[in-house]
């Protein structure tokens, strides 16, 4: 049964770890917060300027990682693991502060976020949930890559197909649906990437934090992590739970097919601003508790805010 009010966590959660890129060790916190409030990140480590609104707007270099960064130049990385607990969970308000620049990456997956928020509890609140509601097929290509959203009823479908000149990764395709409600492998699936690409990936000045512990480790038909890989999907459920978290940043839950191949974190935040910016691809939708739809009002209100 679809939820129809706005939701935020009933007690503070607190975690502590690395971050894959920066290596640096980090307190994490998320407070429960008000309706409309979103999802909101503070640096705590600084005094001004530390607030960044967690918006596809605000994404910059969105290569290894989805970075933030507010108009005043500070930034938050690596959020998009945390973003998909909470699409996931159904978390549409919270706090999340941080004493440095990067989110732990925990094992790599967002098992431990989803743990903490389903042991803080969850309460709903008295507002109703905003959807973005797909009109028309929008699509993106770059070369053989692609992603493509269209309209869909009251659901989420994510179709990712990942294609690997690897002898182990290979080419993987994978839909997951929402509605079916059971996310627990897209939850457990980790970060991952090819042993040869590490010296590069380290030249640029990331993955200071990674480790075996953090990241499956892939060099030709082996894997490198003692205990392999958590199910056969993981490479692409991996890539899915990149890509909830991501769409996470559109400020509301979207009803709509996502398709897409070789995708990635900038492919699909290049589809959310492509598509959110023309108002006649979308329209926000609000339900009472017996289903029905509300959304001329609504939407009055979104564009009144300039959403």
């Amino acid at each position: 049964m679809q939820n129809y009010n706005q939701k935020t966590i009933s007690e503070t959660i607190e975690l502590q770890g690395i971050g894959l890129h920066n290596g640096v060790e980090v307190n994490l916190v998320v407070k429960p917060a008000d309706p409309n409030t979103g999802i909101i990140f503070k640096r705590v480590d600084l005094d001004d300027s530390n607030v960044i609104k967690a918006k596809y707007d605000n994404v910059i270099e969105p290569v290894l990682c989805t970075k933030l960064k507010n108009s005043d130049g500070i930034s938050v990385s690596t959020i998009e693991h945390l973003m998909a607990a909470f699409y996931g969970e159904g978390i549409d308000n919270a706090l999340v502060e941080i004493d440095a620049s990067e989110i732990p990456i925990m094992d790599g997956s967002a098992f431990d976020f989803v743990e903490a928020i389903k042991s803080s509890g969850i309460k709903e609140q008295n507002e109703p949930r905003k959807f973005i509601k797909v009109l028309k097929k929008i699509e993106i290509k770059d070369g053989p890559k692609y992603i493509s959203i269209e309209p869909l009823e009251r659901d989420l479908i994510i179709d990712f197909e990942i294609v690997f000149n690897n002898p182990l990764i290979r080419t993987r395709r994978k839909e997951f649906k929402l509605s079916e409600g059971n996310l627990t492998s897209i939850y457990n699936a980790r970060t991952f990437c090819l042993y040869e690409d590490i010296d590069f990936i380290k030249s640029k000045g990331l993955a200071k934090g990674g480790s075996l512990d953090n990241a499956i480790v892939v060099q030709g038909d082996r894997i490198l992590n003692e205990n392999g890989l958590r199910s056969r999907h993981e490479f692409v459920e991996h890539k899915i739970l990149d890509c909830l978290g991501d769409i996470m940043l559109s400020g509301y839950r979207v009803f709509g097919h996502i398709k897409t191949s070789q995708g990635g974190h900038l492919l699909t935040n290049s589809l959310l601003r492509k598509f959110l910016a023309d108002k006649s691809n979308w329209c926000l939708e609000s339900f009472s508790d017996d289903g029905k739809s509300h959304k001329e009002s609504l939407n009055k209100r979104a564009f009144a805010m300039g959403v």
